[in-house]
């Protein structure tokens, strides 16, 4: 059964899933015997980060308006956890070329189809819990950035513990005074801060950076211009090649030389006077980057993991964090 999106017909979604999982790469390999990027594995339950957040995209937009982007040697990977899921656009990035060129190869595509549009940006790595407060947390965050389309919007989450390897948000003044959901804007980003600087950042309040973003198109692509002036006049080049036999070769020929940019280094820690931020509430958000942090997540909502413990590098030990203030669900 289709369905149902709740957003209007201009709204895009973009899943982000090209990346390798390298620190979670030891504990996959010992499990399944063959390296998987940690996206595409089933930690709990019988679905893969990559396939939630696929289903959680096309409660928000419409089918054909969710855009996939990933590594074109996980072509098969991605294509058999596709299956049952029919989406839009399944873009295979010729090469790694990090965050930025992952990010706005898929605008490229949606602005080429549909210029007036918003689009939200999901990372298909991380863990969300209950769903449908982080689907309604992202409805409002769409509703925002359309109202004010000058500015790109970022969802942020209250920290519970000290974490140098996150993105640190520091929010500044309160920009809709009205609304149930604030929206703040951002004074500075803090990439990946030594521990004396996330210390700062947890007793200034600042938010741990998400990267669930959403945004005009227009927005994006001129935030990109005044960021990247040597790889957008790149993936322009694709506009016209776009659903045509034209377009793998053009693909490739794009990113012979693409350069090399990281999304929040170097577009929104430059233009932090551009961004705004709503805070995540009342959502188990964590970026499954380590072991360590499956683990510990799965502790906290009472479930036990697919793969066996031993495969774990060393034994384990949760990570020294008080729970959130917050009561958190039991079970997911």
């Amino acid at each position: 059964m289709k369905a149902q999106h709740t957003t209007k017909r201009n709204v895009w979604s973009i899943v982000l899933a090209g990346g390798e999982g390298e620190r979670v790469k030891p504990l996959v390999l010992r499990w399944l015997g063959r390296h998987r990027p940690k996206q595409y594995c089933a930690f709990v339950g019988c679905r893969s980060m990559f396939q939630h957040t696929v289903d959680r995209t096309i409660t928000l937009t419409p089918q054909e308006q969710t855009v996939v982007v990933a590594a074109r040697h996980h072509r098969h990977e991605v294509a058999s956890q596709l299956s049952g899921r029919p989406i839009g656009k399944l873009l295979l990035q010729p090469a790694n070329r990090d965050t930025a060129a992952g990010i706005f190869l898929p605008l490229a595509y949606v602005r080429a189809r549909d210029p007036q549009a918003t689009i939200v940006i999901h990372p298909s790595d991380h863990f969300i819990y209950p769903e449908h407060r982080f689907l309604e947390t992202v409805r409002q965050a769409i509703a925002s950035a359309e109202a004010m389309p000058e500015r790109l919007l970022l969802l942020g989450v209250q920290p519970d513990r000290l974490e140098t390897e996150y993105g640190w948000i520091q929010r500044g003044t309160l920009l809709n005074s009205t609304s149930a959901h604030p929206v703040h804007a951002v004074s500075s980003f803090l990439e990946k801060p030594g521990a004396a600087q996330a210390d700062a950042a947890l007793l200034a309040g600042s938010l741990w950076n998400t990267l669930v973003l959403t945004a005009t198109v227009e927005s994006l692509w001129q935030a990109g211009w005044a960021c990247f002036p040597d790889m957008m006049p790149r993936l322009e080049r694709l506009t016209t090649a776009w659903d045509t036999p034209d377009e793998p070769a053009m693909l490739r020929s794009v990113y012979q030389g693409m350069p090399l940019y990281n999304f929040p280094s170097h577009l929104l820690q430059r233009l932090p006077d551009q961004v705004a931020v709503m805070e995540l509430t009342d959502v188990l958000w964590s970026d499954w980057g380590k072991p360590e942090r499956i683990v510990e997540t799965l502790r906290r909502i009472g479930k036990p993991p697919t793969f066996p413990l031993h495969c774990l590098d060393r034994p384990f030990t949760p990570l020294p964090v008080p729970l959130t203030a917050r009561e958190m669900p039991a079970s997911a």
